[in-house]
């Protein structure tokens, strides 16, 4: 492209000034008024053939009308690039507006005839059609460049996924792209085969060979998504086939991934895993969550971790009074920390190095700010790391959840919220045995204070959901990092599945349960349809473009200790209660005394703390009898309960 061209494109990007607009809007009027006249005159009227005064008259009134509709209207605000069928009845009314005043100026003067009549009428139809013919004729001319700067830029040739309100607005979002050329659209509907939508062509399919035949026809290189609904209701059909085909399966930024760039450099970016394992976006109630969060103070422990920050992110919405954000990991807390100024920069949030395992370090913290909520999401998450380091799993997940869970009775916090997993069901690992023994603490402590054996106003509720998508340290950005480096992609077992939910739709169910009357419960959510890891492996090669097996290896490298086949979000001994939300029911489990609760704990840490990991397992497992290790060398411990 040369200097000349990269200037002109530069510059076309630009909208046309609205008073640029307005005046061009005014000239055609006067010229299509003058034009008129021309007509009258060769119409044969001697009056007005040689009155100089009615052409004045005709001339002003034309101008004047024209501005005081054009005022009215607004017409001049309308971008000319997105000119559409709709802004024409516009000019509609200013046209008909135009030659009604017109009308009245001629009437005032005496100078109305047939003649007159005929050039009003004249007038409305020319204003009319010069106005819009103009307009398509800009886009027309406006278009077709850009076509030619396409080509040049090599931009990819895409179709937009469906014939809705979404997809239109995707195509006006992408006319000036510099990346992407849309060239029609694509839909499963045979019925709009061959039609136009949105004066571009919509190309319809029923199997792959119709899609193939449509990419080879096209030379095409992408399919744009306008929303994550749609790719997940075409992902076992377009979006596999795009796969097959080396077809870009592309997906339109939602709000919160738009950066807030002029529309025509936001990026697209391609589908995801995550985008084709979610569900139906989870509906909460948003009013009832603000109500019960604003002007509040709340703390988040361990803020700084993947639920936790995500947390913070969503609080930072409902407009709290203050963010007490705890946590001992420097480096993400400090992320966090610039994340938040920037984009909430009202925001008053306080961020602590502190670990739950310090008592004192959390008293500094509940004395110093006085939260009236807690969410309590600071865990130590790894099966096989806690396999191997099972005191430092008891010291925070269960000794550190009863620090925290104390300075809420001792400060008086309204509503503590706790964060616990899937893996606390029958558990078959150190790690979900922990957080089922945190779940024990914390219901039997809400049980005594309701019963009044235990003096305090704390209520205490406990969700339990499992897998985050993209957390930290989770199986998707590990699969995500070994294709980068060239595979092989490692898979413990081929018949491993998951239940996995996104991380904001976690968060949002956890909020949503704080706000409903679940005190002293544990809150079991929906986590949908578990999925295959083997399967989850294979075509997240497949997205990046290769063949698992033949470009990327997946290598079974046998279960880890501790590790489940499959996870189960209620144990066979249980069974749950409805709640005003569908995806949130209220799990039946053992109870247990808040006494007996508080001295295991306190025989756990002390085991923990002396490094007694025989005697500390075998009290685990006293206490939740359910606890039957799996591939761990724990088992000895089964036969000896």
């Amino acid at each position: 492209m040369t200097t000349f061209e990269k200037n002109i494109d530069k510059y076309s990007h630009k909208y046309l000034n609205r008073w640029v607009v307005f005046f061009m809007d005014l000239f055609l009027s006067l010229a299509v008024s003058s034009a008129v006249a021309i007509a009258a005159y060769l119409l044969g009227d001697e009056l007005l053939r040689h009155s100089d005064r009615f052409i004045f008259v005709w001339g002003f009134s034309s101008v004047i009308s024209s501005a005081v509709m054009f005022f009215l209207v607004r017409t001049y605000i309308i971008i000319i690039r997105h000119f559409s069928f709709k802004d024409s009845f516009k000019f509609g009314l200013v046209s008909i507006g135009k030659v009604a005043l017109m009308w009245a100026a001629v009437v005032l003067f005496g100078m109305f005839t047939k003649t007159v009549f005929v050039m009003l009428v004249a007038d409305f139809l020319l204003s009319m059609i010069v106005f819009c013919l103009v307009r398509f004729i800009m886009i027309a001319v406006y278009d077709n460049y850009k076509s030619h700067v396409r080509q040049l830029q090599k931009c990819a040739r895409v179709l937009v996924y469906g014939l809705s309100d979404k997809s239109i607005a995707t195509l006006t979002r992408l006319r000036n792209s510099r990346h992407y050329e849309i060239i029609g659209f694509i839909t499963p509907d045979s019925r709009a085969k061959k039609s136009l939508f949105a004066d571009k062509q919509v190309y319809c399919f029923r199997s792959e060979k119709e899609f193939t035949d449509i990419v080879e026809s096209l030379s095409l290189a992408g399919i744009l998504f306008p929303t994550e609904a749609n790719v997940q209701a075409e992902q076992n059909s377009l979006v596999k086939f795009c796969i097959d085909n080396n077809v870009k399966v592309l997906m339109v930024p939602t709000i919160d991934e738009y950066s807030g760039e002029e529309l025509h450099h936001f990026n697209i970016r391609e589908v995801k895993i995550e985008d084709l394992l979610g569900r139906d976006e989870i509906e909460i109630s948003l009013d009832e969550i603000q109500k019960n969060f604003k002007d509040k103070v709340v703390m988040v422990t361990g803020a700084a971790g993947s639920i936790g920050s995500e947390l913070c992110r969503q609080l930072a919405g409902f407009g709290v009074q203050k963010l007490v954000l705890y946590d001992n990991g420097e480096t993400p807390m400090h992320n966090l920390r610039l994340e938040l100024e920037e984009k909430h920069p009202d925001l008053k949030f306080v961020p602590i190095i502190g670990d739950v395992r310090l008592e004192r370090r959390l008293d500094f913290a509940f004395r110093s700010h006085h939260p009236q909520v807690v969410f309590h999401a600071a865990a130590y998450k790894h099966v096989p790391l806690m396999e191997e380091n099972p005191c430092e799993a008891v010291l925070v997940n269960v000794a550190g959840t009863r620090n925290v869970a104390d300075k809420c009775i001792q400060y008086g916090v309204e509503k503590m919220v706790m964060v616990s997993t899937d893996k606390a069901v029958n558990p078959t690992n150190i790690m979900g045995c922990t957080k089922r023994l945190a779940e024990i603490y914390v219901q039997s402590l809400g049980q005594a204070i309701a019963a009044g054996k235990v003096e305090g106003r704390t209520k205490f509720v406990t969700t339990r959901f499992g897998n985050v998508l993209g957390s930290n340290g989770s199986v998707i950005p590990r699969f995500r990092q070994q294709i980068a480096k060239g595979g092989p992609v490692t898979v413990t077992h081929p018949d491993i599945t998951r239940f996995f939910m996104t991380i904001p739709e976690a968060c949002r169910l956890v909020m949503e349960a704080a706000t409903m009357p679940t005190e002293n419960r544990i809150c079991v959510f929906d986590m949908g349809t578990p999925v295959k890891i083997d399967t989850l492996a294979r075509r997240m090669i497949k997205l990046s473009g290769l063949e698992p097996d033949k470009d990327i290896k997946v290598v079974y490298t046998g279960l880890r200790p501790g590790e489940k086949l499959y996870e189960e979000v209620l144990s066979n001994v249980e069974n749950t209660d409805p709640t005003s939300h569908d995806r949130i029911r209220i799990a039946h489990v053992r109870t247990y005394d808040y006494n007996d609760a508080k001295d295991a704990v306190d025989k756990l840490e002390e085991l923990s703390r002396a490094v007694e990991i025989p005697d500390m397992v075998r009290l685990m497992k006293q206490i939740v009898p359910e606890y039957i290790s799996n591939n761990s060398r724990f088992q000895e411990f089964d036969a000896k309960k």
